[in-house]
């Protein structure tokens, strides 16, 4: 029976972080993967630094988008990293600063 429990507590911790790693709060604002750029911007403001990494063909081949990645931070030593794909937020993911 405590198995049991441990492993719900376990999978709830996991689930927890899986669902983090899709949001980010910028002061008492929210945003998540799928946001434009502009909801960004206007819940975040300007990042430290934004970077062009190329571009995209979609799965049709028929389209290409670019492909950003913006920086926010340092914030407690942590900086997070906004990957955009087609001026829609795709991933969240956070580093410690050097």
């Amino acid at each position: 029976m405590i198995r049991i429990h441990a492993l719900g507590l376990a999978l709830l911790i996991f689930a927890g972080q899986a669902w983090a790693a899709d949001t980010l709060r910028c002061g008492s604002q929210l945003i998540s993967v799928g946001d434009r750029t502009a909801e960004v911007l206007q819940k975040c403001g300007e990042p430290v630094a934004r970077d062009s990494l190329g571009y995209k063909r979609s799965a049709n081949r028929r389209e290409e988008f670019q492909v950003e990645e913006w920086t926010y931070g340092p914030s407690n030593g942590m900086y997070q990293y906004l990957r955009f794909e087609g001026n829609r937020l795709r991933e969240i993911t956070s580093k410690r600063g050097l």
